[in-house]
């Protein structure tokens, strides 16, 4: 018999599950990179949006005006979608506060509907879901760009629309983060959705590119395409993201506890009977540690969630407040408050930033403003591949805070000193910045929303991360928000504000860093128990 082909012998190497599950990491990374790839546009246009008047830019207005009231020259005629400084309503003195207020709109509709879109996305079927949030997300940002070719100057046009794109655009991580989480267990997690969370640094180049080949000639497109693509692959989701293993017959990682809950109306009763069998089981160590809160007082060992079931095979959805009594929810999600406030000020602002101090036009600010997603490529994998080897998801955090500060201000300093040392700040800011927010938004919600206390209630994990990432798309608004409104006064400012930030965001992990360090396993750990009724 002949020896099969060295490429048919790799494909049958991988079993079927193996194949599905590399299909869904590489199809969920697409669709939510086209999210990214729609909302970084914004951030290129501005610098074409509003143009820096010269001296003699105003001289030669003044010279013109004066002209056509004395009848001596006809004044030069410009294009009717455009100023001498840029796009109305853009081109006045308030040029930061109206761009910072864009992004504020966007962020703040985020941020609000992320809680609410959890609670939606786990009563709905997801593939629905997040095909419609897909649609819609890339309706709204071509509609954006479409202000340029019917000239429409009314700022109120622009806010309405990030407004909405905002509001859609929350249908997508919490559907692909569960999507993930029920096809991936919590095996070499860390390094596994640290390659995965790379798609947000992959996304923002891609539309850092695609919009600066557009931004000097015409910025509409810069939007419209970016719209596309991600309607796009909106249909490219209907047509083929599958939801969980069982939808194709293949084996589940997450199904640990099957005996306990695939058996319908029976499965509360079977669930008491384990709970009564562990009351007189002893503790271990670890287990001991994780459940003296304070250091005092013990919490029995049989109060774990308790999720009444229904008539079907499904567990019932868990509440809001029972996901923030998850323990570690709360911190997590306060530092990653402070820590997206500083990834999103860089991801709108950074390219206006690289134009004003480098003095490079809107295309090539673009183009090295990718270089912090480069950064944060390599920062996300190594917080996952660190965080994995120790098994301490928020130590791991805390230090690459704590490089993040320093390295923030050495960058407001450096960055002025020329191209050179603005590319290699660029790559080391990034990765330190991006790091803890891909931890936390990936690992670390997957982690909380599997927690071994919620009895391998898989409906949990999109009310976790929704949680997790709408309290951190808080700080994604008050970001560009608050650099709109400090720039004015200095981008050094800015920086100190960002340093201010990252240093709260350590400080809500200490108590878990503590736990972490005298009880290996517990900030994200399975044995922290609770109970709801």
């Amino acid at each position: 018999m002949a020896r099969l082909p060295a490429g048919i012998h790799f494909i049958v190497s991988f079993s079927r599950d193996q194949w599905y599950r590399a299909f869904i990491f590489i199809l969920t990374f697409l669709l939510y990179a086209s999210f990214h790839l729609s909302r970084k546009p914004i951030s290129i246009v501005k610098g074409e949006l509003h143009k820096h008047c010269t001296a003699s830019d105003e001289a030669d207005v003044r010279f013109h005006s004066q002209s056509n009231k004395a009848g001596d020259v006809t004044p030069r005629q410009l294009p009717d979608n455009e100023t001498d400084c840029g796009w109305a309503p853009f081109d006045k003195n308030n040029y930061q506060q109206l761009l910072g207020a864009l992004d504020y709109s966007f962020l703040c509709a985020y941020a609000i509907g992320m809680y609410l879109s959890g609670i939606i996305g786990e009563r709905l079927p997801i593939r629905y879901y997040l095909t419609f949030g897909m649609l819609a997300s890339g309706a709204f940002t071509a509609l954006f760009g479409l202000g340029y070719f019917y000239n429409v100057h009314s700022f109120g046009f622009y806010v309405v629309t990030q407004v909405i794109n905002g509001l859609v655009q929350t249908t997508g991580w919490p559907s692909v983060v569960t999507c993930l989480g029920n096809w991936f267990g919590k095996g070499r997690r860390g390094l596994i959705m640290g390659v995965w969370n790379s798609h947000t640094s992959v996304g923002n180049i891609l539309g850092s590119l695609i919009a600066g080949y557009w931004v000097s000639t015409c910025w509409g497109l810069s939007f419209i395409v970016p719209g596309a693509i991600v309607a796009a692959m909106g249909i490219v989701c209907f047509l083929f993201l599958i939801e969980h293993p069982k939808d194709v017959q293949c084996s589940s990682t997450l199904a640990t506890h099957s005996k306990v809950y695939e058996n319908g109306t029976n499965r509360f009763k079977v669930q008491k009977q384990i709970l009564k069998n562990e009351k007189n089981r002893p503790l271990d160590p670890e287990m001991q540690c994780l459940l003296l809160s304070d250091g005092k007082s013990s919490i029995h060992p049989n109060h774990t969630v308790v999720l009444p079931g229904e008539s079907g095979s499904s567990m019932a959805a868990i509440s809001f407040t029972g996901a923030l009594r998850i323990p570690g929810v709360v911190e997590f999600s306060l530092c990653l408050l402070f820590a997206k406030l500083v990834s999103y000020t860089f991801l709108f602002w950074l390219p206006l930033y690289i134009t004003n101090v480098d003095h490079l036009d809107a295309k090539k600010a673009g183009e090295l403003s990718t270089l912090f997603d480069v950064g944060g490529i390599f920062g996300g994998i190594l917080a996952g591949v660190i965080s994995d080897r120790l098994e301490k998801r928020a130590s791991t955090c805390g230090l690459m805070l704590l490089l993040a500060a320093p390295t923030l201000y050495i960058f407001s300093t450096i960055s002025k000193m020329g191209l050179e040392a603005t590319v290699a700040m660029l790559l080391l800011c990034g990765a330190l910045v991006s790091g803890p927010y891909a931890l936390i938004t990936t690992a670390v919600s997957a982690d909380l929303g599997t927690h071994k206390s919620l009895k391998g209630n898989a409906h949990a994990l999109s009310t976790v991360t929704a949680i997790i990432d709408g309290t951190g798309s808080v700080g994604a608004a008050l970001g560009p928000l608050l650099a709109g409104l400090i720039s004015p006064s200095g981008w050094s400012n800015v920086f100190y504000m960002l340093m201010f930030a990252d240093a709260c965001a350590l400080l809500f992990l200490i108590r878990l860093i503590h736990k972490e360090l005298s009880c290996p396993g517990s900030a994200t750990g399975d044995q922290v128990p609770f109970k709801e009724q």
